[in-house]
């Protein structure tokens, strides 16, 4: 949950954004954003088990109503509606999403990964968090102007 908090903070998550988290996992990162955050999110995992624990758990956290739900590969989610993208995935899979998030996604939006960077997209800003005695990088990019 450090690492969380870290990655909500350097996003600048607030009530106003609707936070995605492609391959959100239990949901714990949008989870946090409507709990703690007012804001309203949307869990992408392509993994059906993984949407029923994140529903599960938001369903006990009491914020299941302000988070939709989708079982959908995140390359083929619509992600225009994001002011705000979560992501702990996979060094090549950043990669290959870097080109969908450039084209969908509407400048000024942030895009907040945990451990991995974009290869030569310089992130605006990295911070190191210290968790489970180990430092973890988060990154911070924002969808530049057209």
């Amino acid at each position: 949950m450090d690492v969380v908090e870290v990655m909500l903070s350097l996003g600048r998550v607030g009530a106003a954004d609707v936070v995605f988290d492609l391959g959100c996992g239990d949901g714990r990162i949008v989870i946090a954003a409507v709990r703690e955050r007012g804001a309203r999110g949307v869990c992408v995992d392509i993994d059906p088990q993984r949407i029923a624990e994140a529903r599960e758990n938001a369903r006990r956290a009491g914020v299941a109503e302000r988070i939709r739900f989708l079982t959908q590969d995140l390359f083929q989610t619509d992600i225009r509606d994001a002011t705000a993208v979560m992501l702990f995935l996979w060094p090549e899979v950043n990669l290959a999403l870097r080109p969908k998030l450039l084209r969908e996604l509407k400048p000024g939006t942030r895009v907040v990964s945990h451990w991995h960077d974009m290869g030569d997209w310089r992130p605006q800003q990295t911070v190191r968090v210290l968790s489970a005695g180990r430092e973890r990088p988060v990154y911070l990019w924002t969808i530049p102007p057209r």
